[in-house]
């Protein structure tokens, strides 16, 4: 079978696609025949040597899929040959809060992950695929989608009427976008490009903000919410005091994982207790999410025939081509790679 790898070091950081055996899975394990597989921005970190990882040694990327088991290993009972799936990214984390020792499982960063043709999978992880989802849009769903449902629906608690602001139009915010308009609730997306805050209008948000143009967003943001402030923002461009001048009081911002980091160094909140306690608005790191909330996020998108924003999509030996797109970031919504 062929798969793409990397070595995340400076030694070498380009794919390579090799040649390996068909794995065979061992107990609890399913062995998933690839069919579809999604990029998010940790893997254009992972591939230029930014992402933080316990090992240098050599790894199969790409941290989302979706697939048709082919082989299971014994004493497996969630899954059968033939069943479609996608699996979480964290394959230990089935329900509950997230405990930071689970990354040591992280698929795509702590063990191999999906650009391959075959795939071993512990059955803990797996979460079967209605025929009414595509591979292609089941493989957006474990990563930037359960984010964008723990954000929205777990932390946020938005609920009908309720406003949700989205920085950027990449996988996260426009599956929040999604959602809000799925509960009921209104979005707000701000993007620096008007071209893509028109196809986010298209695309089901309420109203865009540019934020070149409007650099004070945050007010434009409390005017669109009538000077109260919004009840979430999905924070992934460092911009956390503006986001929690654009939050209502008892609001959240939801701060999403490395996006987040890459902001610019002097917008960072006056942390100091009577300026944060005035504001009012809890700030929380969002880490993904479990199987529970991919199982219930699958189920709503298939009940609800929503599909999920895919902006391009590469056959698997052109992946290298699907990394060049994603570090343009010229992409809205998801990059995908199919067989």
């Amino acid at each position: 079978m062929k798969r793409w790898q990397v070595r995340p070091d400076g030694a070498r950081r380009d794919l390579i696609q090799l040649e390996a055996e068909t794995p065979e899975p061992g107990p609890g394990e399913a062995r998933v025949q690839v069919h579809a597989v999604s990029l998010n921005f940790r893997d254009h970190l992972l591939v230029t040597g930014r992402y933080p990882l316990a090992s240098d040694d050599p790894i199969v990327p790409l941290s989302d899929g979706a697939g048709v088991v082919s082989a299971v290993g014994s004493g497996v009972t969630r899954v059968k040959t033939g069943d479609r799936v996608t699996a979480t990214t964290l394959p230990n984390w089935i329900d509950g809060s997230f405990d930071p020792e689970m990354r040591a499982q992280m698929i795509g960063f702590a063990v191999d992950g999906w650009l391959t043709e075959e795939r071993v999978i512990p059955e803990t992880a797996l979460v079967p695929i209605p025929d009414t989802i595509s591979f292609a849009a089941a493989a957006t769903l474990p990563c930037a989608g359960v984010t964008a449902w723990n954000a929205v629906v777990e932390a946020g608690r938005v609920g009908p009427g309720d406003w949700v602001l989205a920085q950027g139009t990449g996988g996260v915010s426009m599956f929040a976008v999604q959602l809000a308009a799925m509960i009921g609730g209104r979005s707000i997306i701000t993007s620096s490009s008007d071209d893509k805050l028109t196809r986010a209008r298209d695309l089901g948000a309420d109203h865009g903000i540019n934020y070149v143009t409007t650099p004070d967003w945050e007010v434009a943001a409390r005017d669109l919410t009538g000077g109260t402030g919004v009840h979430l923002v999905i924070e992934n461009t460092g911009a956390v005091r503006q986001s929690i001048e654009a939050t209502r009081w008892g609001g959240l911002v939801a701060i999403i994982g490395a996006l987040a980091s890459f902001g610019e160094p002097g917008d960072t909140p006056d942390n100091r207790l009577p300026s944060l306690l005035r504001s009012g608005v809890t700030i929380a790191p969002i880490m993904m999410g479990n199987r529970r909330m991919l199982t219930q996020m699958v189920t709503a998108y298939a009940t609800r025939g929503i599909n999920p924003v895919i902006d391009a999509t590469f056959s698997f030996d052109d992946a290298p081509a699907a990394f060049d797109a994603l570090a343009a970031a010229k992409h809205m919504g998801k990059i995908v790679i199919t067989r």
